[in-house]
């Protein structure tokens, strides 16, 4: 399912259902901390990172299951993920979405994060949305998105190289 864009105006109740809609069928970037987050469990990163080209970068995703397009890590008999305790930045924001400039979507209006004028969305077709007991705030979702950004663009070959290699590359998990 494609993520459809709704404003975020205020903080929202959520919890997962376990559709699995997040799971299957998009890509699921990874930075270089959500890699070596997953490697120190004992993952192989032949067996969950696929490379694609972006903007004329090289850039990390989780693999996927061909018979269904599903992330490696989803397990279908229980509908959950294997990695949740650990899994990419991306995952923990959806069905969130942070830009750092306007979609184009009716009633958008920014919200400032430290300085920073981002704008807040989220997925008007995750089932969870308005579910449970816990809060997610804006700030949180803000949060979450410019540790990504900042992550996901400090990632790329070199970095992943000096990750297989066993330097340190200062992304301390």
């Amino acid at each position: 399912m494609r993520f459809k864009p709704k404003p975020l105006k205020g903080d929202v109740k959520f919890e997962c259902k376990f559709c699995l809609d997040c799971c299957r069928g998009r890509f699921i970037y990874l930075t270089l901390r959500d890699i070596e987050g997953i490697m120190k469990h004992g993952h192989d990163p032949q067996d969950f990172i696929l490379l694609t080209v972006q903007d004329g970068k090289i850039r990390f995703v989780l693999a996927y299951r061909e018979w269904d397009l599903g992330c490696v890590f989803h397990d279908p008999e229980t509908g959950k993920c294997k990695i949740h305790e650990y899994n990419p930045i991306i995952c923990q924001i959806y069905p969130f979405m942070v830009s750092h400039k306007p979609l184009g979507v009716e009633e958008e209006e920014p919200f400032e994060y430290k300085g920073q004028k981002l704008w807040l969305y989220y997925d008007e077709s995750c089932p969870g949305i308005g579910e449970g007991e816990e809060i997610i705030t804006r700030a949180r979702i803000a949060e979450l998105g410019v540790r990504f950004k900042e992550e996901f663009e400090k990632t790329d070959l070199d970095s992943f190289n000096t990750l297989l290699n066993g330097e340190d590359n200062g992304t301390q998990v």
